[in-house]
């Protein structure tokens, strides 16, 4: 194979790092975010670009040729970051520690000396790959130099250039002089953009091309070429990247000089450990970043070579006995172990990630660190030892698994609860779940059991894909050999239980954060698998109706925006839309893409509504779009054959404020503010002699608010049972409360609910409509007259900025990894979530510690009534038209009586044979 040099633009990395990634920071406080993602690209370029010479190029100080050229070169760039020149030399450190030879050659810009070193590569028979984010370098490519962006994961050869520029690499430098090079600051032909520029070279060839035939060009931008005509010569040379340039005088040559160096591990140690890199200095102390399958123990020789522990890795993995489970004695065996266990892992493996359609292929577990079983039920391939019956293992175990006093551990227990119930067996004893320990924890961070493992126990575990395959050549676990399953099952099981030995400590000991967990995740758990397998009636043919009303209306939306264009085009084309609204309307571009071009995202199109008609239609047709094909024409498709019924899925541990994410259908995101979008909740029906009872907290954040910021006022109105806008609006407008008009209600309810999602002045202002300075009016006299809440604000974010996290009323833990970043707008950002986190996070605790009560009193007073939905702050129940009585008075007194706050919690309660007429 043809060796290559693998080359980085260190210069162009360092800043993309520094602004790519949150503030991080050390023990000491240091700055740590720009150092990490360098390493972790360097990593990652080894692994997947193999080569036998590398070097990283960074810039040295000082001018350069362009800069005596030019004066004005470069001039607009700002000084570097003091945190970013805080990790300059850490980062040197750390490249030359990794084995990559450095090279900043004073006088000559790290993009001249990559092309200089492309050259010579190409020049010893050498291929040359240029990692860089720059895409002043795709002048450089060639059949032997491809370049990647690690950032991106775009490589561009010769083809991808074309694709991504219009043009080939040849006339790349071209192409630069007439848009120019803002980072540089080197100017181009004013008003002359990428589409412009690919016009004029295609049709002249070259520059000098374009040049030449300058007088045929006609309007605007033909002048401005004109104007541009005696720069253009100089542009062209300072967007040239010099490949001639002289480095002798750094490095002999570079099959001497740019061969990969042996990593120095005690520099990266110390390295590591001065900045908290904690899973990298453990991968360096522990010598098993590729840990090993452990041995697995055959029933009587069927494991075969398995139990010789050379399935997956190397010889260094923690011993461990895995037992393959084939007879009837080993499985009383294990059920004598279970029993007598304080504490088991279960873990199962399963046809599907569907919960409600996965059949069980076996059940892994441990009860002793190393030490796990992997029982086989269904795995059906050729020569496949015989195993126990599906039905022969569940009911001996069916008594242990239903056992409330036989304490179980395990990752995302809600799912393997549904592999049991599928086959008759109702999972309890749950007393801990691994995936919820690490969400209540950390729930800033990942929470997948080989994240945990490599994190919490410097553990690589056996992937599935390891296990299974990839893409097309992936088989079911069904399929997987016995042997190769059981190293894997049993795996998960031994890592679950060591995972609850290294986090419940720090959540055991932490009186708050147990309570989330013991009284809130965990037992919210159990009840949203009962709402999962209750799932809500769905009538079809009613969406089939709507489906078909909204197609009628797509067809009529989309002749009034061929008529406002004047010509018919494919309104789901960004790239013929922005032809249309850009250049036949010359409507003016809000926002560009990544690539350059006018964007036509959503954010962009309501802005253009604002002043245009068409941009209003476009969203209109969207907005129809999306509800037909998410909605009207998935649902139908997504009903249960078995039930009839849809069964979304609910995540627990995603959303870091604690709230419940809906998805397969997600039934949070059904539009409520349009007239479509409401009547798809119509479809949502009761079953017959049942109707829908919905229950949903009143203004629940603002009443938390008022709690935690104990305003007078605001404590007041709630206390009186007042309308909390309207009293808002009499402050802050200064009328009586019967004398407040519609109009000055709704711009309270703006500001109320703004506010506490920290809106600024700016945002305010659009909103309501109004000046910016009369929306800062309005903010002002807020805060004057409700000065409590003012105090909280100023206090949460001090704290916020102390510890690195805010709590909710009850002690959830929500953390603000870029409360101090540097970043300018990351910080506001995370300093506008610091405020409003604590009430979104206790109305995420209020609504599970509703679902509790409500779910236990169901099941106490032996009611036929079932919870079906938990969307945001509401309840929906299917309830039998004979206990509509007692549900509807009792449901509103339990989710009152959760928690009791400074102010009065309030639910209300609609009834309706849908979800619509309830809600």
């Amino acid at each position: 194979m043809q060796k290559t040099l693998l080359l980085v633009d260190g210069s162009s990395y360092l800043y993309r790092a520094f602004h790519a990634l949150p503030d991080m920071r050390n023990a000491e406080g240091a700055p740590t975010g720009a150092l990490y993602g360098i390493i972790n690209m360097l990593r990652r370029l080894r692994n997947d670009y193999p080569a036998s010479y590398i070097a990283c190029i960074f810039d040295a100080k000082g001018k350069t040729f362009r800069d005596d050229l030019y004066a004005e070169y470069k001039a607009t760039r700002k000084s570097m970051p003091e945190d970013l020149s805080k990790q300059v030399e850490p980062i040197h450190a750390a490249v030359r520690a990794l084995g990559w030879p450095i090279l900043m050659v004073e006088g000559i810009e790290a993009d001249d000396v990559i092309g200089t070193l492309a050259v010579q590569a190409s020049a010893c028979g050498l291929k040359t790959i240029v990692s860089t984010g720059d895409k002043d370098m795709a002048q450089l490519v060639n059949e032997q130099v491809t370049l990647v962006n690690t950032m991106s994961n775009e490589t561009l050869d010769r083809t991808a250039v074309i694709e991504k520029f219009g043009v080939p690499p040849e006339r790349i430098v071209d192409y630069l002089s007439l848009i120019g090079d803002t980072v540089d600051n080197v100017p181009g032909v004013e008003k002359v953009g990428p589409k412009t520029a690919v016009k004029w070279l295609t049709q002249y060839d070259s520059l000098d091309g374009v040049m030449s035939n300058a007088d045929k060009i006609g309007g605007v931008v033909g002048e401005n070429l004109r104007k541009a005509l005696p720069w253009l010569p100089q542009a062209r040379v300072l967007v040239t990247v010099k490949t001639d340039c002289d480095l002798s005088a750094h490095m002999k040559s570079i099959l001497e000089s740019l061969q990969v160096q042996p990593q120095d591990n005690a520099a990266l140690k110390e390295l590591f450990t001065r900045y908290n890199f904690r899973t990298w200095l453990r991968e360096i102390d522990s010598a098993a970043n590729a840990a090993a399958a452990p041995a697995v123990a055959a029933a009587d020789g069927a494991a075969g070579d398995a139990a010789q522990g050379g399935l997956f890795g190397n010889d260094e993995a923690p011993a461990a006995e895995y037992e393959i489970i084939l007879t009837t004695a080993q499985l009383e065996h294990w059920l004598g172990v279970i029993n007598a266990a304080t504490l088991t892992a279960v873990d199962t493996e399963t046809t599907s990630l569907i919960p409600l359609q996965a059949q069980l292929v076996g059940i892994s577990l441990c009860c002793d660190s190393s030490k796990a079983c992997y029982i086989p039920v269904a795995h059906h391939y050729q020569d496949a030892p015989e195993q126990l019956s599906r039905e022969l293992v569940l009911a001996t175990l069916k008594p242990w698994l239903e056992d409330d006093s036989k304490r179980k551990v395990g990752q995302n227990m809600k799912y393997d609860s549904h592999i049991f119930a599928n086959h008759g067996v109702q999972l309890r004893g749950i007393e801990h779940d691994t995936l919820l320990e690490s969400y209540v924890f950390e729930s800033h961070r990942t929470h997948d059991m080989d994240s945990l493992a490599m994190r919490h126990l410097n553990r690589k575990t056996i992937s599935y894909a390891e296990v299974c395959g990839k893409g097309a050549s992936q088989i079911g676990f069904d399929q997987v050999e016995i042997e190769r399953a059981t190293a894997y099952a049993a795996e998960d099981a031994d890592i679950t239980l060591a995972l609850h030995h290294a986090m419940w400590p720090q959540i055991e000991h932490d009186a708050k954060l147990r309570y989330i967990y013991e009284k809130i995740e965990v037992p919210t758990a159990v009840v949203l698998q009962k709402i999962e397998r209750n799932g809500v009636l769905i009538d079809s043919d009613l969406l089939g109706k709507q489906s078909h009303e909204l197609g009628k209306r797509m067809l009529e939306i989309e002749q009034q925006a061929y008529e406002l264009a004047g010509q018919p085009f494919n309104l789901n084309s960004p790239k013929q839309l922005g032809e249309i609204l850009f250049e036949k309307l010359q409507l003016p571009v809000v926002k560009k893409t990544p690539s350059g071009g006018p964007s036509t995202d959503e954010e962009v199109l309501q802005k253009l509504a604002e002043d245009y008609p068409l941009p209003k239609i476009l969203l209109d047709y969207r907005g129809l779009a999306k509800l037909k094909s998410t909605y009207t024409d998935k649902l139908p498709k997504m009903v249960d054959a078995d039930t009839g019924r849809v069964h979304t899925n609910y995540a627990q541990a995603v959303a870091v404020t604690g709230r419940l994410a809906s998805n397969e259908p997600n039934l949070q995101n059904i539009p409520v503010r349009t007239a479509e979008g409401r009547r798809i909740r119509e479809a949502f029906v009761a079953a017959p002699g049942c109707v829908l009872v919905s229950a949903d907290y009143s203004q629940i954040e603002l009443r938390i608010m008022a709690h935690i910021s104990e305003d007078a006022n605001m404590l007041k109105a709630f206390a009186d049972g007042e309308d909390i806008h309207r009293a808002t609006a009499a402050e802050i407008f200064g009328v009586a409360l019967h004398e407040v008009s519609s109009e000055q209600r709704r711009y309270a309810k703006v500001i109320n609910f703004g506010l506490i999602y920290g809106m600024s002045a700016f945002g305010l202002a659009g909103n309501l409509g109004v000046e910016r300075s009369a929306a800062q009016m309005y903010i002002d006299k807020y805060f004057q007259r409700f000065s409590g809440v003012k105090q909280f604000m100023d206090n949460t974010r001090q704290e916020a900025k102390a510890n690195g996290y805010v709590e909710t009323v009850f002690g959830r833990r929500l953390w603000l990894p870029e409360i101090n970043s540097p970043n300018g707008p990351r910080r506001q950002g995370a300093e506008r979530a610091a405020i409003n986190a604590p009430m979104q996070g206790t109305a995420a605790d209020l609504i599970k510690l509703a679902m509790i009560a409500v779910q236990g009193w169901l099941e106490q007073a032996g009611m036929q009534s079932k919870m079906i939905m938990q969307v945001h702050d509401e309840l929906v129940l299917e309830v039998p038209q004979a206990e509509l009585p007692v549900v509807r008075e009792k449901l509103p007194e339990l989710m009152k009586n959760v928690a009791q706050l400074k102010v009065p919690l309030l639910a209300e309660v609609g009834i309706g044979k849908n979800w619509e007429e309830a809600h």
